[in-house]
């Protein structure tokens, strides 16, 4: 097991990977894609950080704290309830699998336009960690 599937299986308390991608992916749609979800980092005080994740180069670490405050208490709350896991548990798994999600589906180092079906790019990432 990979260590972004193991990551993801601890999202959810269990080895479900494609579903905690899968719901990390309908996050990104729910912010406007990766360029959105960039675009909120940005405002929030973190778009260097959320802009490393795009780039080749490392990926900056992000705090649950940060990821809070960005994406806002209500909408982690929810990420939580649906996963049945505290708030600051769900902040700080995205915070860990956020930034390898974008870093995959930005392969080139930038955000490709035109990038519509979300969920199908995270699900096809995520099956190239399993079966590669």
């Amino acid at each position: 097991m990979g260590l972004l599937d193991t990551l993801a299986g601890q999202f959810l308390g269990s080895n479900n990977a494609e579903g905690s991608m899968g719901a990390l992916a309908g996050l990104l749609e729910q912010q406007g894609g990766v360029s959105g979800l960039l675009e909120k980092f940005q405002q929030g005080g973190l778009g260097e950080v959320a802009q490393s994740w795009v780039s080749s180069g490392e990926n900056l670490p992000i705090s649950a704290e940060q990821i809070e405050s960005v994406l806002g208490s209500e909408l982690v709350a929810s990420v939580a309830e649906k996963f049945g896991v505290d708030p600051q548990a769900a902040a700080g798994q995205i915070s860990t699998l956020l930034p390898q999600l974008i870093d995959g589906l930005t392969p080139n180092g930038e955000v490709e336009a035109g990038q519509q079906d979300l969920v199908g790019a995270a699900m096809g990432l995520l099956k190239g960690k399993l079966f590669s």
